[in-house]
């Protein structure tokens, strides 16, 4: 897995996702820094156990329903930082039950990683974009 690219590992998971915000939120995790949270996803045991569940297989794809539940789970962003955890939280709550504080997410992510979020939330609104 580590050979593979970030947009490589989404377009294998995009397979499972079947509505717009879904793509869209996979696309922006393959997007963002080489793929970081899907590697996380598929390698981290203790995100798995947090969950109760694993986060990500490349059959069904993420599950978005176990991410929201992690985000609910104290303490599990301390291995990340700021802006990681920031772009993970704008991608669940693209999909699922996860409020996110906007003010809080531009504050924490660089100029590069603002214009992936800009293009995840127009593709979950408006189809991919390509």
């Amino acid at each position: 897995m580590n050979e593979t690219t970030g947009a490589e590992l989404a377009a294998k998971l995009l397979q499972g996702a079947d509505n717009e915000p879904m793509r869209a939120a996979t696309r922006l995790l393959g997007s963002h820094q080489g793929g970081f949270w899907l590697r996380r996803f598929a390698e981290d045991e203790e995100l798995a156990r947090m969950a109760d569940r694993r986060l990500i297989n490349e059959r069904d794809g993420i599950d978005w329903d176990a991410l929201t539940r992690l985000m609910r789970t104290p303490g599990w962003s301390r291995r990340a930082s700021g802006s990681e955890t920031a772009v993970l939280e704008f991608a669940v709550s693209l999909v699922g039950d996860c409020a996110v504080n906007l003010r809080q997410v531009l504050h924490a992510v660089d100029a590069t990683e603002f214009q992936l979020l800009l293009r995840a939330l127009r593709e979950a609104v408006y189809g991919e974009a390509n």
